[in-house]
This record gives structure tokens, sequence and C-alpha cells, in this order.
């Protein structure tokens, strides 16, 4: 007889059979939620760390919370208000809150306190007025955060304080009519910042020319379009350098880049201002940058790329540089600028700087224009009109000097006066004589008589008619006559010739 032995059809195999059974026990006590740790909160959909609570028809944050829970979506449901209580205990692990559509219109100044390492916050599409004093200040690893088509008017300055790390900043589709830009002017409230949302809010106005000394890579995106901005050449020449650089927040919304004209009710668009009335805006010129001889000027590599390392310049003269220049006047900086030191005439020209990006290279160029003069120092060279106005001055002094300042001849007379000749000579005066009426006596360097004031007419000449009181006579010589005042001769002289 034959021995038959009984096999079990594979799928009726007892270790087969208890496989599945083995699987899910064994998932179950991998798995947080299964463990004593915590369990997933009823209406929400729990997957490892992740914790979805989505459109579940919720008022108030589930309790109570995992502690291992690393994200939290609570997105589409009526939770209004955010206490400081929602996450009663310390979440170490939550970095991603979802809270968008919700119609959140309160969130308190302490609701983040036990959630510190939190980098992704979506408070979006809810009913959000003002950003608080020191609303996210608690949140030092943040680095998404969104508030875009909230309904917020106000935004205090220190909102943002301590968001060292914070990369991404959205406020679109607010009522925002002015946002505290100098917290992207100083650097240093906001350093990793590089994308700013501003579009479709209440905006009349903005710094364009403290916008235009942001870095590159922070005004590649910042997004300004859909604002009622008020025109004016600043902000015209502010975007169309963008649009020259390619900049994504320019060149992808040049239609919605629009303003107001003054009296018009219509909003134009921006970048068609060019050589247009009423404004009349001239195109930018790209880095223009003026210097005298002597100075030391620093070129900036404004790069659209953030962290580029590797970047080479180009002098005019087509001379790479890489480091120190063979006399050291040409210097390479850690941060990619070109510095040059003592310039020369020959220093002017165009520069390249050659940037390798992470997704495509990028060239750009400084213009230098050097001024064949120095501007400071003892050893200043004048130009010609200014020399020439100098002479000019000194030489109207001099003159006013000699005319009005020399010192009268007849006052410095010595001894005594001598008398005057007799009138009956007065004919033989001559006009084109120097001769004097009398002579001085000695040491005298001029002699001169000094009419009485009865007898004086204008310029000191003697009225017709009338004849000086004659002094005593001293000398022979004292005999000499006087010239006749009524002489026609004695018209344009007042010293007769002695006879």
């Amino acid at each position: 007889s034959t021995l038959r032995i009984p096999v079990m059809p594979p799928s009726c195999h007892p270790c087969v059979a208890m496989e599945p059974l083995s699987l899910l026990l064994a998932l179950s006590l991998l798995s947080p939620w299964g463990s004593a740790g915590g369990s997933c909160p009823p209406r929400c959909v729990c997957a490892s760390n992740l914790l979805s609570c989505s459109q579940a028809n919720l008022s108030a944050v589930p309790a109570p919370l995992p502690r291992f829970t690393a994200v939290l979506d609570l997105s589409h449901n009526n939770v209004t208000r955010l206490r400081a209580d929602w996450a009663p205990a310390r979440l170490p692990h939550l970095h991603a809150l979802l809270l968008s559509h919700n119609g959140l219109a309160f969130v308190s100044t302490e609701a983040f306190t036990h959630v510190p390492r939190l980098r992704h916050l979506d408070l979006s599409s809810n009913r959000l007025r003002t950003l608080d004093e020191n609303l996210f200040s608690d949140l030092g690893e943040l680095e998404v955060l969104l508030l875009y088509n909230n309904e917020i008017s106000t935004v205090d300055r220190t909102a943002f304080e301590n968001l060292g790390r914070l990369r991404k900043l959205y406020l679109g589709q607010n009522r925002i009519a002015r946002f505290p830009l100098e917290l992207l002017r100083e650097g240093t409230r906001l350093p990793q910042l590089a994308l700013l949302d501003l579009s479709a809010n209440r905006l009349r106005a903005v710094p364009a020319g403290e916008l235009q000394a942001l870095p590159a890579w922070l005004r590649d995106r910042l997004y300004l379009h859909n604002n009622p901005l008020a025109c004016d050449c600043p902000l015209f020449q502010l975007l169309d350098r963008g649009r020259r650089r390619h900049l994504s927040a320019v060149e992808d919304f040049q239609d919605e880049l629009r303003c107001s004209l003054p009296g018009a009710t219509a909003l134009v668009k921006i970048l068609e201002l060019a050589g247009k009335q009423p404004l009349n805006c001239s195109k930018a010129r790209e880095a223009v940058l003026e210097a005298h001889l002597g100075d030391s000027v620093t070129l900036g590599c404004d790069s659209r790329w953030q962290g580029v390392r590797s970047r080479h310049w180009v002098t005019p003269g087509g001379e790479r540089v890489l480091g120190d220049g063979g006399n050291g006047s040409v210097v390479l900086l850690a941060n990619g600028s070109l510095q040059l030191r003592a310039l020369r005439p020959e220093d002017a020209g165009t520069y390249s700087c050659w940037v390798a990006g992470p997704l495509l290279n990028e060239t750009l160029y400084v213009e230098l224009l050097v001024h064949n003069f120095t501007l400071h120092g003892p050893h200043d060279t004048l130009n010609t009109a200014y020399t020439t106005l100098v002479g000019c001055i000194l030489s109207v002094v001099l003159v006013l000097i000699y005319l009005y300042l020399t010192p009268c001849r007849c006052c410095c007379c010595r001894g005594a006066e001598k008398p005057p000749a007799p009138r009956d000579d007065s004919i033989n005066s001559s006009v084109l004589s120097t001769t004097p009426n009398h002579a001085g006596g000695p040491g005298e360097p001029c002699g001169s008589h000094m009419a009485s004031s009865a007898g004086t007419g204008q310029n000191g000449r003697f009225k017709g008619g009338g004849t000086p009181p004659l002094p005593a006579r001293q000398g022979p010589k004292a005999q000499r006559k006087v010239s006749d005042p009524d002489s026609v001769s004695s018209v344009f002289s007042d010293t007769p010739i002695v006879v």
C-alpha cells in the first residue's frame, strides 16, 4: 500500500495564514499613534508624525495633541481664535502649522510659545486685521510665513522681531497702505529674507531710492504689482532697471505694474512712461559710478543669485582679475566686489562681473567715469574757470585800492606855506605846463596852498572873482605870483607857470 501524507495548500499553511496579522501587529507597535504616548484625535487622519484635520468642521484645535507631532494641518475649519492655550504642552517637533481658511480673526501674542521649532506657518485666507507688536517673536526658526488674502491694514514694525531665519514673507491681497520697509533697509532684522510679496495692497508710494540700494537677489523677489502707486520717474527707473536685469518681480508682472497720474482716473502701465508726457521720464542708466583721480572705489557685483561664490571680473583692458593686481591697486574682495585704489585716468571704462549661478550664469556691467582732477587734498588742481574768476576779483580789488586808498599828496607838506604870485601874470599860465607855481622849501615833498572855505568851490578850485588871502612873505622867493582864477588858460590846470 502507498502511504499518503496530506499536504495543505499554500494559502492554508499556518505560517502564511498568520503573516498579515503579524505585520499589522508590528506596524501598530512601531507607529507612534499605537503606543501609549498618544492617539489620533477624532475626525483627523494620522500618518506617522503627520496629523491632518482639514475640512473636519472643527471650531477649536483638537486636544490633546501628541508631543511628537511634526506637521499639523487644521485648514478649512472654523477656528476663529488662536489663544495661548491651544497647545498646553510643548510641541518640540512641530515644524509646520497650517491654519488657512478658518475665518481666523485673533491670534494671541503668546500663541507660539510652545512651538519654538516652527519653520512653516500658514495663516492665509483668514480675517486678520492687524499684526501686533512682537506677534511672531517666539518663532526664531521660522522660514516661511504666509499671510496673504487677509484684511491686514496695520503692520507693527516689531511684529517680525527675532525672525532672523525668515526667507519668504507673503503679504499679498491685504489692505496695507504702508509697510515698514526700514526692516529691509537695515539688513539686520530680516537678514535672510529673499522674497517679500506686497502685491494687491493699497500702497501709494514706495522709497524707490532705498529699494534700488537693496541687493538684487531681494529685488528679484520684491512684488509690488497691483498697487495704486503714484507715477514718478524714480519709480519708473527702479522698475526699468529690473526689466533690463530680467528680475522676476518685474519681468513676470509687467502688465500688472501700474500707477496713477495726477488728475487721471485710470491706471497706466509704469513701464510705458519712458519719454511720455507729463512725466517724460528718461530710461535708467545701469550701474554708472563717478570718481576722481587718486580716489579709491568699490565696484559691487550686484547679482540676483544669493550666496554665489564663483565669480570673476574683467577690466576694460580685457584683463581677468582673480586676486590682487600686479601693483596691489586692484583687489577682489571676499564678497565679490572689486576695489580700485589710487585711480588713474586709464582706469576708466566698463568693468564686467561674471557670475556662475545655480540655474544659469549672469554677467553684470559697471561703467566707471574718472574725472581728470582731484576732489580733496592740499594739492587740488583748480579748473580754468575758477582760476579766471579769482584773477578778475584780485584785479578789481587792486584797482580800487589804488584809486581810493592812495595817501593825499597835499596833507603831507612840511614847512611854511609859500605866498601865491600876483594875479597879473596869470595869462602866461599854460594848460600843458606841469611846473608848480612856487618852489618848496628844503626837504618839502610837495608845495600847495590851502584856500579858505569861503573862497573855494567844487574840487577845491577857487571861485571866480575871489582871491585867497596872502600869507606873510618869507624870503625873496616869496615874490612869486599866483595864477589868476579868472584866466581862461587856467581852466584845465591848477598850477601856473612861474615867470
